[in-house]
């Protein structure tokens, strides 16, 4: 069974590189202490955000999670397919890379 959280952020606010630069401390501490991430631009394009320490971690968290249980998944299904489905650890990191490209 799963049980699902769900952490609501605050809308973000969206600064081209300039604005950002004239006010950098102001941006760290309103997703520091708003949870307000703010979305950087360059030339009209979105290029980076900034957003709390601790939110940043929990997102790492959850990728590394999701990715672990992606490989227990693949390696559940290949040990269901017995030895016959099995293949080298050269041949798993090459599929792995082929499913991330």
């Amino acid at each position: 069974m799963y049980i699902c959280y769900i952490r609501y952020m605050s809308e973000p606010v969206v600064e081209s590189m300039a604005e950002v630069r004239s006010h950098l401390a102001d941006v760290i501490d309103r997703a520091r202490r708003d949870e307000t991430p703010t979305i950087i631009t360059r030339r009209g394009k979105q290029e980076a955000v900034v957003i709390d320490i601790q939110e940043y971690q929990r997102l790492r968290q959850l990728a590394e999670d999701a990715e672990e249980a992606w490989l227990n998944r693949l390696a559940d299904e290949a040990e269901s397919e017995g030895t016959d489905g099995s293949v080298s650890l050269e041949e798993m990191a090459a599929l792995l890379r082929d499913r991330q490209d």
